[in-house]
């Protein structure tokens, strides 16, 4: 790996709450080297209602119920109503980008969502969810996204009478059952800065170096114990070519967590940059006993077996991929592509279509479509 991100879409590694307080994060900031945002960076814009959502709520029964359950008004409202509001990964909205898009990631709908519940009177719970990590890549940045939900309570008297009612889980990942989820509770403040850390990732992956170091500041401003934007501030760093403060930053994961993966890995980096090669290889052989198989190792595998022609190896190690990450469509995709190069098209339509089923963004949806159209229409003639 040439880098590595930890892109926190959707959840973090929360310190346990015995831990001492982290350092100041301002002693890791170099403003200096950085141009000025494109963009101005507010925290509070996250969360906050645009006038077209009051607008919005003005007109639903939700705003004026007083029997009956206001989250599932609200959420039937959102979701199941005319908004027609659809999952896309591409960007990470605020909750007002994401009502006017009617589209998001799952922070941003946990955010709109959060917004409404909020104006409307609803306690809101956050939560992270454990154990769903899933991983992607932008060229050689590759990127670890965790997942969100949220709890709604609604402890305002009905009719007169006060009601004690189970939380409400809300969550935007319907393939699996939410319930079931091991979570962590959260603070709103963890929230917002993920959102920020998110963009600082997004930011990285189209080449905005700059951008990418004022989110990653703000997040770790908003939140210092949000460990993923230490790790994104490491790699801004290094990819300005300042590999000591990149170090810097992620020696302070490492002092929290030494296992830390993430910030592992880009540590290895950082201190070959510096010329620590013993060092480097002492965390390096730690990394690979505690990640003998990293995400991709598989795919880039396969990658190789394609290109070589050894289509039945490729097949075998895209598989493997697809067995531990069974929702990331490029790994479906080059399956179906080793199924073609097998002659073995009915196998690779079904590879090709879940790779449609499972795409994040509008843009790959579309995609898949084309190349499963093409392939069906092949196998017609």
């Amino acid at each position: 790996m040439k880098n590595l991100a930890a892109l926190l879409l959707c959840t973090l590694l929360v310190a346990c709450a015995s831990r001492p307080p982290m350092p100041p994060a301002a002693t890791l900031f170099h403003d200096e080297l950085f141009e000025a945002p494109a963009e101005r960076i507010d925290p509070g814009a996250a969360l906050a209602m645009s006038p077209a959502m009051r607008r919005y709520l003005a007109t639903r029964p939700v705003a004026r119920a007083q029997l009956g359950d206001r989250r599932r008004q609200l959420i039937d409202s959102l979701y199941h109503g005319d908004l027609k509001l659809e999952y896309d990964a591409a960007t990470t909205h605020t909750a007002s980008e994401a009502f006017d898009a009617r589209s998001g990631n799952c922070l941003a709908l946990v955010l709109m969502t959060a917004a409404f519940a909020k104006e409307i009177g609803l306690t809101v719970h956050y939560q992270t969810v454990l154990g769903e990590e899933v991983w992607d890549r932008s060229g050689d940045l590759y990127i670890a996204i965790g997942h969100v939900n949220l709890m709604l309570e609604d402890k305002q008297p009905r009719a007169g009478v006060a009601f004690v009612e189970r939380p409400m889980v809300v969550d935007f990942l319907p393939p699996r059952d939410a319930q079931a989820f091991d979570t962590r509770e959260i603070a709103e403040r963890t929230v917002v800065a993920m959102y920020l850390n998110n963009r600082a990732v997004e930011s990285l992956t189209r080449g905005r170096v700059s951008d990418a170091y004022w989110f990653a500041r703000e997040a770790l401003r908003t939140d210092p114990e949000l460990l993923g934007a230490y790790v994104t501030l490491g790699v801004v760093y290094r990819t300005q070519h300042r590999p000591e403060w990149s170090e810097a930053a992620l020696r302070r994961v490492a002092e929290r967590e030494p296992d830390n993966i993430y910030a592992m890995s880009n540590r290895v980096l950082a201190l070959r940059d510096l010329g620590r090669s013993a060092e480097a290889d002492t965390l390096a052989q730690r990394l690979a006993e505690l990640d003998p198989h990293p995400p991709f190792s598989y795919f880039r595998q396969g990658m190789a077996a394609l290109h070589d022609g050894r289509y039945d190896a490729a097949r075998r190690l895209f598989s493997k991929e697809v067995e531990r990450a069974p929702y990331h469509h490029e790994f479906e995709y080059w399956l179906a592509v080793s199924y073609m190069q097998l002659n073995d098209a009915e196998r690779a339509t079904i590879h090709l279509k879940r790779a449609m089923e499972v795409s994040t963004t509008r843009k790959e949806h579309d995609l898949y479509t084309g190349k499963l159209d093409r392939l069906k229409a092949l196998r017609t003639q």
